[in-house]
This record gives structure tokens, sequence and C-alpha cells, in this order.
């Protein structure tokens, strides 16, 4: 059986597996070379600079906290975000990386359960945390720092947080503080937590160790070839693992440069490539579909592309692609946040259609197993996967502030990931389906529960369920399906509905389809039968034309 055997880690000693150390070893060796190029902002740091700044907001965070905090983040891609996750990081102090698309109640919640002490925020999201909702939720907040560029906007924002009691300041002062003596790191400390949204509950912080983070690091390096003669280009949110862990951490550690954009641009891509230089780029989703689904033009291919690390890969697509852009080699894994990367492809490796990856064996055992008894199944056959790390700290401590459900996803010993996987006989993995609750849409996850909370909270609304629906396009994933039952008497069309979500949820979380229906159906024991709600949103989806 074939498992993937090219992972050797830039950092031999696993001790040595945190951020400001990296970061530290990166600095001396580099110096000034540049490491962050955000030229949406026409801005960028070298190596020492990138330590020179993270040190300093260090020191202005234990000025204000201690080691062992957590720091909220909640802006768009910039450097100056960076630079507050490594200062974070030089601190002793875990990141707590927030959706910018949140706001009431999928933000409260993140927010008390972390318990920051700091919050580092866009001056554009102040409003939301002194609109109404609970505001108890953010009762551990004692300071405020406000980013962006526009001053009037960062004064603004300072003087609305004021309203609501909190000290506030701009960004700028963090870069003006005076060096102090820094904590010595672990690679066992506590670096982030990142949220993960839940399955029949509600989304959960996944405790990540520095040496889970680097780990991670380590994997795409390999995966990938990086090399400190590439540039790798980033053009997905930081508040998404695949942005930190996955492309500006891997560029740290190889000696690359890295290229943030503000955002994904299907149009723009090519141009955003030949601008930079980019040697290596990562698509999530249905990015690859979208570009793919541009015009042609003669210059597709004049560019310096090597690799796209791409997850889910559009397998039907993805030889031409190839040939129409010049891209070497297309690359793909399979993980989850709690548990770094146990699959992935070897580089320029043909690779079964669908396959995600082969075993790292070194470092990870898994299994496949019934969901209901945890009996290893056959090759061949659908279970669910479970994992288990060979090293310590290289995969998540736990769900923050969860101990019931850190000690349900680790029942037996293993971690149980919810996702539906086979293996065939030559060691291949292929994901086949979630038996979680869990929906992702366009790269983002989504918690069935609070899509549903947020639609129960219509007057008219007695009971309702969201489910994953088939998405039109290849590797585009999953659309939201809301069934609703009204109150005996009450009246609420679709379009009102529709107008309710779009008040209360991000826009990523907001249903595609939206079904009245007279009932809902339940097992015997009361609960909510989601695979046969899901056989109805497949109707919806035909019906509607997103699936053949």
């Amino acid at each position: 059986m074939q498992t993937y055997t090219d992972l050797h880690p830039v950092v031999a000693d696993p001790a040595d597996w945190h951020l400001p150390g990296i970061l530290r070893a990166r600095a001396a060796t580099y110096g000034d070379k540049v490491y962050l190029d955000v030229p949406d902002h026409d801005k960028r740091w070298s190596y020492a600079e990138t330590l020179d700044a993270s040190e300093r907001i260090g020191s202005a965070l234990l000025a204000h906290g201690q080691v062992g905090d957590r720091v909220l983040i909640m802006a768009p891609n910039s450097g100056e975000l960076i630079l507050t996750w490594f200062g974070a990081a030089v601190a002793g102090m875990a990141e707590v990386p927030i959706n910018t698309g949140y706001a009431g109640t999928f933000l409260e919640h993140q927010v008390r359960t972390t318990a920051p002490r700091v919050a580092v925020v866009d001056a554009q999201f102040a409003e939301r945390f002194v609109a109404g909702g609970d505001r108890s939720a953010f009762a551990s907040i004692e300071r405020f720092y406000v980013l962006g560029d526009d001053d009037a906007a960062v004064a603004a924002a300072i003087e609305t947080l004021g309203t609501g009691g909190w000290t506030a300041e701009p960004w700028s002062v963090l870069l003006d503080a005076e060096k102090v003596e820094l904590p010595d790191v672990r690679a066992h400390d506590l670096a982030c937590v990142l949220f993960t949204s839940g399955t029949t509950g509600l989304s959960k912080g996944v405790m990540m160790p520095h040496a889970h983070m680097e780990f991670f690091a380590q994997e795409c390096v390999s995966l990938t070839r990086l090399t400190d003669e590439d540039v790798y280009m980033c053009v997905g949110p930081l508040f998404h693992g695949n942005a930190q862990f996955l492309a500006a951490y891997p560029a740290l550690l190889a000696g690359a440069r890295f290229v943030l954009r503000e955002k994904f641009s299907a149009s723009g891509w090519v141009r955003q490539l030949r601008e930079c230089g980019a040697t290596v780029t990562n698509f999530v989703g249905v990015m690859m579909d979208w570009t793919w689904k541009q015009p042609v033009r003669e210059d597709d291919a004049d560019n310096q592309l090597r690799c796209i690390f791409a997850a889910p890969t559009a397998s039907s697509i993805v030889d031409g692609f190839k040939q129409r852009f010049g891209v070497e080699a297309f690359v793909e894994s399979f993980g989850l946040t709690e548990t770094s990367m146990p699959f992935l492809s070897p580089y320029g490796v043909d690779r079964p259609a669908g396959a995600a990856g082969l075993l790292v064996e070194d470092y990870f055992d898994v299994r496949l197993v019934d969901p209901e008894t945890d009996v290893e199944v056959p090759v061949g056959a659908v279970g669910e996967l479970v994992v288990r790390t060979k090293l310590p700290w290289t995969m998540c401590t736990g769900y923050y502030g969860m101990p019931d459900k850190t000690a349900e996803a680790q029942r037996n010993l293993w971690f149980h990931t919810g996702d539906a996987l086979r293996r065939d006989a030559d060691g291949w993995y292929y994901f086949v389906d979630r038996f979680k609750d869990a929906i992702r849409r366009r790269g983002e996850n989504i918690s069935s529960y609070e899509v549903e909370q947020a639609v129960l909270g219509h007057a008219a609304v007695v009971e309702c369920a969201a489910v994953a629906a088939p998405a039109a396009t290849e590797a585009g994933e999953d659309e939201v399906a809301v069934f609703v039952v009204l109150e005996q008497g009450a009246e609420a069309s679709i379009e009102e509905l529709r107008g309710w979500c779009d008040q209360r949820l991000p826009a990523f979380a907001r249903p595609e389809f939206v079904s009245v229906v007279d009932a809902l159906p339940m097992t015997p024991s009361g609960k909510v039968r989601k695979i046969e709600l899901r056989d109805w949103a497949i109707d919806l989806a035909k019906n509607a034309g997103a699936v053949a």
C-alpha cells in the first residue's frame, strides 16, 4: 500500500516548532529580504522589519495583558493583521481570528466563549460591538485597538467604542511601544483558537498549540515544494486557517515572499499572478471553477506559476487548467483544523480522480470506522475517519470552553472527524460525504444549528432545519437549504423569510433554498431525520436547476 513519504520537516527539532522562534530564525537568515508584500495597499515588510514590528506589538499587548490571554482579531486582509497575529504570538498570547461577516449572535458566541481581554478590529466593525444584542458577551474586553487607513474613520470608531465604555486607541500606537523582555514560548503553548462549525450545536473554538500550526505549515511546504526562491500569493481571508497556516506561515517557514491580496478575483487572478511573479498559490472551494469559467485569453499562460494547492481539486478540469494557465502541478490534501492533514498528494504524481491523498504514515494513525460502533470497515467501504497523531502537540488539544464536545470528539482515544471517506487497495483516500451536519459553502464552514437559530427567531416559525443541498458547480461544495414549519394559523412568504435571513445571517450562510413544509421528518426519539431532509434538498436543487 502506498503512503506519503516526502515529508521532511524544515525545522528538525519539534521543540522548536513555535512561531516566535521561527520568526527570529528567519529574520536572522533573510534580514532585508521582503517577507510580507501587500500590493493592494502598497506596503511591504522585510523579515527583519516583520520581527521588529511583531516584538513591539507583543510588548504593547503585554503592557495591558499577560501571557495566556486571548487576542481577538477582526479585520479584512492587511499586513497589519499578520503583524498583530505575530505580535500576539511573541507575547505568549493566543490569537482569536473572527470572521468579518459575523455580527449579532454569531459574534457574541465566539467572544463570550474565548473571553479575550484585548480586541484588534477594523474601524468598520466597531459598531457591531455596541449595537443591540447581548452586550454581556463582550464583557471580557478591556481595550480595543482600531485598524484602518482612513484617520477619520478610525477616530469615529474610537468614539463609538468609547460610548460603550471601552478604552480604544489607534492600532498604530502598538508600533510605538518600547520593547520589553518577551516570554519564552514553547511548542505546546496555545497559539490560536480558530472556530470551526459544529454539527448540531454552536461553532467550536479549536485550541491549536504552536506545534500544531507549525506542523500544518511544514506539511504545506512539503506538499507544494516551497523554497526561499518562491513567491506564494494568497487571496483568501486571514480569518481562515487556509490563509494563515497554509499560506502565510509556510512562506515564513520556507523563507519565501508572501504576497497577500485583499480578496479573490476570478477575472483579475492571472493579472495578479503576473504583477507579483507568484510561483505558488492556493484555491479553496469554487475558486478554481470560477477562474476556469473566465473568458480564455491568449496570454493566460504568461505567468510564473508552478504549483496550485487546491482543496478540493476539480478533477474534471484539472488537465485543461494546467495547460491553459501553464501550471506544472496541482496538489491536494485532506484534513481538518483539528487534525492537521493526515493525507497529502505527492507532488507531480498522477492520482486517481477524486483522490485526496495518501496517508502521512510517519506522523498519523488513521482508521475508517462504523460511526455507531467505532469498528473498522473493510478496504473499499465507506467509514468515518478517526485520527491519532504520533507526535505530541500536532493536533488540537480540544475545544475552548467546551469539555463535553472535546470528550465526544475524542472518544475511544481517537479523534472522530465526522467525515465519511473510503480507501482503495493502493492506499488512496477519497472524501465521500459528511456524517456531520455542518455545511460547507464557498470556502466557509457553516453550523446548521446557528442558521436554524436565526430562522427560529421569526415570530411565525415554530420549527426549522438546515441541511446541505448540492451546489451547481464542481468543487462548489454545498448550498444551504432551510425547511420551515410555521405556527398554526401564521403566514410568512418565502420572500419574507429570505429577507429575515438576509438581516441576521452572514452572506455566506444565507439559504439558497427555503421551503415551507407541514412537518419535519422525525425519528421515534423525536430528532429531525436530516438524512431524509437531504433528499428533499436534492429535489429542491433539481427543481431549481442547480444539479443535473
